[in-house]
Formats: C-alpha cells, structure tokens, sequence
C-alpha cells in the first residue's frame, strides 16, 4: 500500500508540475508579469513562492523543521524576475527538491512525525499538505494563463464541447487500473 501511495502523490505532483510546464509555454515572456490587479499575484510571483516553500519544506525533510530559517517568505511576493528563463531556473529547481526529497522516501518513513513550524505531521500528511498548497497554486497558474492566452488557449485537459466523444472513447477501453494522470504525463519514451 506503501509503495503505490508514494508512486501516486509522485504522479499527482508530476502532473501539477507538467500543468504549469504546459501553461508557461503557452504565454509570451512579458505574460509572467501580468496581474489582474495590484492586489492579485502574477504568475512570476506565484512561481516565486512556490519555488520557495519547496527548497524549504523539501530540504532536509526528514530532519529539518519544514520552515527553514533562511527562507525569506514575505519576499516571496515581489516580482523580481527579469525573464521568463530566470522564473523557469527557479521552478525547476524547486520541483528537483520535491522529487529528490520524495524519492529519498521508503515506505518505513511514512508515519515518522516531521515538524512544520513546530507542528507535527506524519509525513504522509506533510505530503498531502504540499500537494493541496501546490495545486492550488498550480491552478492560478492555469487560470492567469488562460486568461493571458485568451482565444489561443490549449486545453489542458478536455476541451469545452467534447465531454460526449471523451467518455465514448474510455468507455469504449477495456476496464483497467490506470493511474488518472497517466494520459496527461509525457511517456516514458519521450
């Protein structure tokens, strides 16, 4: 059971990942700037912050306090990206800490207790807490694309007006175990 939660969460966060990927390569550089309004983040920010809390939160994660002292939170919500491959570095580096601290992981390590800021977690709760905060952001990121991309858009999933000949389509498959993300990941191969 062990094994299969861990390969899960590892595609759930994946596919979080590859939905981001998708969304930046679908805005122009300047887009990463782009708020709504003085008061909502842009995707620069809302990378920033993600990128943050997983080199603080993955680091040392079985032996150090999730909220490290080093992080500096608060400047998290500056937008100080001076390019959409300097945003990018950031985002890949925060996603190398999570797979690097989940796939250190053993089955044994799942109920040890981890603290963030003094709060204990069992570390299947610490990585359920990381994948609810990072899909929530994840889906900003999604929306102020779209709404950036606007009539260019590419779904990410099933396009408006094609739900009918989607479920034909699954239901015409044979019955399976199958991981829901598989069909949205890049293959192996690729």
């Amino acid at each position: 059971m062990q094994n299969n939660y861990l390969d899960s969460v590892k595609k759930q966060f994946l596919f979080n990942k590859n939905l981001g990927d998708k969304s930046f390569d679908q805005i122009p550089e300047e887009g990463i700037h782009w708020q709504y309004n003085e008061a909502s983040n842009s995707i620069a920010i809302i990378v920033k912050h993600m990128a943050g809390n997983m080199l603080s939160r993955w680091t040392n994660f079985l032996t150090e306090d999730g909220e490290k002292e080093w992080r500096k939170r608060d400047e998290e919500f500056e937008d100080t990206y001076s390019s959409k491959e300097e945003m990018l570095a950031d985002w890949e580096k925060g996603w190398n800490c999570l797979f690097d601290g989940l796939n250190s992981l053993k089955p044994e390590d799942l109920e040890a207790i981890i603290y963030i800021r003094n709060e204990g977690h069992t570390v299947i709760e610490a990585i359920n807490r990381q994948l609810s905060h990072y899909s929530y952001h994840t889906g900003q990121i999604v929306y102020i694309a779209r709404m950036i991309s606007s009539d260019e858009w590419q779904s990410l999933s099933i396009p408006k007006g094609t739900s009918k000949e989607y479920n034909k389509e699954k239901f015409g498959e044979e019955k399976g175990r199958r991981h829901y993300t598989d069909e949205y990941l890049p293959s192996k191969e690729d």
